[in-house]
């Protein structure tokens, strides 16, 4: 038999077997767009029936991995050294990621996961912990998602740092576990107020001294919309420094326990303190919430510069208006020109003075707050809200809403 014969057989064997493939894969056919929206549907139902499909061929395996990768939850230490090793088979999987959350306590954390190689990162495994060298490799991560021991905070730290590291970062959850439930440093992590694509920033039990942003090279103009601090300890200064970094922060909220254990050293107790903090972001602002019950008012808020705000919510009306004492008021209350919505937690009616205010200020709406439409009370039952404020919102046609306490 000539060597012309043998090979035209190899190539008809060849052409039947690849036409009995796309006979069988009805699917090969189809564009990569297509592909993918299905492999999602597949995944929704069933991650190990996706993960099946992946191991039928290449094409597969990069549409399936663009899936499986998008979405990431170490909840053990375990699981970020599985794919810290894994990225040594697959370098490209890290800038698969999308969405990343860790969260487990410091009882799992092993000095394994922390020093074990990591492929495609640029920094030394003798100055910079597993997780951190893991995370510099995500070079799309969107959503970060941090809840872990105080002995990853300096690594992570360094990160947002970090020129190249995290550029497509749009929000970020932050909370470090200490013994005792303390308060972690927020100076480790002070240069995720730089970042300049981060638009969402939740930060939890954090604090914050009196240096602020304590460096020559300072940002501007960074894309942050929303700042969350869930109950932190905050200096009022260190926080106005860092709010001057956003060039339209839209929304802010501040909460606290009404017996914050252990106790605030850096925090004010005047919330006049914490909206002349805010005062760098009055031109942007649409909401305000503010939920300390142990901040008082010594003066009445003056707000009209706050020209975007839309709602103000805070716990007590005196924190509005300034507690009475023997003092004479020098200044009424300023409320924001387009605020629609004023809310407050807690009862009304503590002080007498001050009822006979917020009383003053509804029946001049059209003067003091011609925009606002809607008024809300927490913490009452029917019929304990004072008539004459119930009376006054009714006249002015201000909807009066209470919420049982």
């Amino acid at each position: 038999m000539s060597p012309n014969s043998g090979r035209h057989d190899a190539q008809c064997a060849q052409q039947c077997v690849s036409q009995s493939d796309s006979q069988s894969d009805r699917l090969a056919s189809l564009p990569d767009e297509v592909l993918l929206q299905i492999l999602k549907a597949v995944g929704i139902t069933s991650k190990r029936d996706l993960c099946t499909v992946s191991r039928l061929n290449k094409r597969y395996h990069v549409l399936a991995d663009s899936i499986l990768y998008k979405t990431i939850h170490f909840d053990t230490p375990e699981h970020h050294l599985t794919f810290s090793q894994s990225l040594s088979r697959r370098p490209r999987r890290g800038s698969l990621i999308v969405d990343m959350k860790l969260e487990y306590p410091g009882s799992e954390l092993s000095q394994l996961s922390l020093d074990g190689p990591v492929h495609g990162s640029h920094y030394r495994p003798e100055r910079f912990d597993g997780l951190s060298r893991t995370l510099s490799t995500m070079s799309n991560l969107e959503t970060l998602d941090i809840a872990v021991p105080d002995s990853l905070l300096h690594g992570i730290g360094t990160l947002f740092n970090g020129p190249f590291d995290l550029a497509c970062l749009k929000s970020c959850t932050l909370f470090y576990q200490l013994p005792d439930d303390q308060y972690w440093d927020l100076q480790e992590n002070i240069h995720i107020f730089a970042h300049p694509t981060l638009e969402s920033l939740t930060i939890t039990r954090a604090k914050l001294d009196h240096r602020g942003f304590d460096f020559i090279e300072r940002p501007h103009q960074t894309a942050l919309k929303k700042l969350h601090l869930i109950e932190c300890d905050m200096d009022e200064d260190a926080l106005a420094d860092i709010l001057e970094f956003p060039e339209a922060l839209k929304e802010f909220v501040m909460t606290q326990t009404p017996e914050p254990t252990p106790e605030l050293e850096e925090s004010s107790d005047n919330i006049g303190d914490y909206i002349v903090a805010l005062k760098s972001a009055c031109h942007s602002l649409e909401t305000i919430t503010i939920d300390v019950p142990t901040l008082t008012g010594f003066k009445a808020l003056r707000m009209r510069e706050f020209t975007a705000l839309k709602s103000l919510r805070i716990n007590w009306d005196y924190q509005l208006f300034g507690k009475s004492s023997k003092k004479p008021r020098l200044h009424s209350v300023g409320l924001p020109p387009e605020l629609e919505v004023l809310e407050f937690f807690n009862r009304l009616g503590t002080d007498e003075e001050v009822t006979d205010l917020l009383l003053y200020t509804i029946e001049n709406k059209p003067i003091t707050a011609r925009n606002l439409k809607t008024m809300i009370v927490g913490k009452h039952e029917a019929g304990e809200v004072p008539e004459e404020i119930v009376e006054a919102c009714r006249a002015q046609g201000l909807h009066l809403d209470v919420h049982s306490g």
